[in-house]
């Protein structure tokens, strides 16, 4: 991604470490937990790939299509999946906007900054996002705990960990669409 070469190293560490932790969740116990795990997962991963900056190391010419390919193959497995919930709706709108940012990307100059991409679809793009990471956000902060509410969760079942993640996620992508 464009940018200053700091902020592009915090934002692959950021994306590293929660997909990371996405491949930590996918040991629950819970299937739909795992599978959501999973792609989110591969998009902390192509997130960090994303956002190594431009000035440290220049990807070969396929690279960017190849992203595209990949969450290209995300989205319609997300479409596939969002039959049965609307709550894959949000992983649908993560993967096109992947695939967005890598056909960008090839079209792009390796040292334009800021002249590349759709500016309407951007823009939307940016707007669904913050959206995102407000309503996550506030979904985040404390509720009363009920005592005794029975037994503790694993790594992989604890919510606020999992929003926590999309929440971390949502930045990252504010962040890269904001780059492009």
């Amino acid at each position: 991604m464009h940018g200053p070469a700091s902020s592009g190293w915090l934002l692959v560490a950021l994306c590293a470490a929660t997909g990371a932790y996405c491949l930590l969740r996918m040991r629950s116990s819970v299937e739909e937990q795992r599978r959501a795990a999973g792609g989110e997962a591969l998009m902390g991963f192509g997130m960090a790939a994303m956002a190594v900056p431009a000035a440290v190391f220049t990807p070969p010419e396929w690279a960017w299509p190849g992203y595209a390919l990949v969450f290209g193959a995300a989205g319609l497995r997300t479409l596939w999946a969002a039959r049965s919930g609307r709550h894959h709706l949000h992983h649908l709108v993560g993967a096109a906007a992947m695939v967005y940012m890598a056909v960008v990307m090839a079209g792009s100059p390796a040292h334009a900054h800021g002249t590349s991409g759709i500016p309407v679809l951007t823009g939307a793009l940016l707007l669904y996002f913050t959206g995102y990471v407000l309503l996550t956000g506030v979904r985040l902060m404390p509720v009363v705990a009920v005592a005794g509410g029975g037994p503790a969760a694993g790594w992989g079942d604890r919510p606020e960990l999992a929003r926590a993640c999309r929440l971390t996620m949502g930045i990252a992508m504010v962040a890269m669409l904001l780059t492009m």
